[in-house]
């Protein structure tokens, strides 16, 4: 899965400030007193939404083409820990179980898992390959 997401800039109709929406990722929402301000608040916002999605035991969205729409593309490694959490969630395999098939303890799989927690991200890499996924990183020109 790709994890860039669309983004959708709303300003206040008195000109206060505008607001940072994604609209595939319900609930992540922020703003600033400019487009600028806003665009450097979207990455945290993004995750923080996505942290919360993790906690619940929901679904990641899916992110739409972006269509014309500026995206908002998560760090790698923040990438590669969601994929982890989507296989094991398709996988029907908990934390325990991935520990076991690794050789560590839960507690390492739960620092995998963690959006704040650098693991490295060979460590990451391995999880997802005892899980039959592999993992593929792309670059692009920044526009």
């Amino acid at each position: 899965m790709r994890y860039s997401y669309p983004i959708q800039l709303d300003p206040e109709p008195d000109g206060s400030a505008v607001n940072l929406s994604f609209p595939d990722v319900p609930g992540a929402l922020t703003f600033g007193d400019d487009d600028v301000e806003a665009m450097a608040m979207a990455q945290d916002c993004l995750i923080a939404a996505l942290r919360g999605y993790m906690k619940l035991g929901k679904e990641i969205p899916t992110p739409r083409p972006p269509r014309g729409r500026p995206v908002v593309a998560l760090p790698s490694l923040a990438a590669a820990k969601l994929a982890l959490y989507g296989a094991m969630r398709e996988a029907h395999i908990g934390n325990v179980e991935l520990a076991r098939r690794l050789g560590v303890t839960e507690n390492v799989v739960r620092k995998l898992l963690d959006l704040d927690h650098r693991s490295h991200i060979g460590q990451v890499e391995a999880a997802l390959g005892k899980l039959g996924v592999r993992l593929e990183v792309m670059a692009r020109k920044a526009a």
